[in-house]
């Protein structure tokens, strides 16, 4: 593309055929080369989606947001709990700010199990022995 006699850098990559711009050479074997990796890595690994499953990913999207939603909500409602009982405690027996720090500080510590829990590091029932059934 020509304009008042200055050249663009871009006329340079592609070559102009039938009033089309077609990709250099190397460019075309390279995108062939990645649609050929791309079909072996699909029958080496048939499990894993494909680029072009767009519903698969709005889908794992979606429920990641969610998952993200639900493990932070965990820790929070923890802390605010734990900061609440705190409170009370503190209005009640009258040893403020020591009720408040305490169970402000268990209320992180539990907020941090049930998101542990809930991301599935940490089994549910981890009071039992290891040796009991329920």
């Amino acid at each position: 593309m020509t304009v008042a006699g200055v050249e663009s850098m871009a006329d340079d990559a592609r070559e102009k055929k039938d009033g089309r711009e077609q990709p250099p050479a190397d460019e075309a074997a390279l995108s062939a080369r990645f649609q050929r990796l791309g079909e072996r890595l699909g029958r080496v690994h048939p499990d894993r989606p494909s680029e072009s499953s767009q519903g698969r990913r709005a889908t794992t999207d979606a429920s990641g947001l969610a998952r993200g939603f639900r493990l932070s909500t965990e820790l929070v409602a923890g802390v605010l709990a734990g900061a609440g009982i705190g409170w009370v405690l503190d209005r009640w027996l009258g040893i403020s700010p020591w009720g408040m720090i305490v169970f402000l500080l268990l209320g992180f510590a539990a907020g941090v199990l049930n998101v542990m829990r809930a991301a599935g590091v940490v089994s549910s029932n981890t009071l039992d022995p290891p040796g009991s059934k329920q």
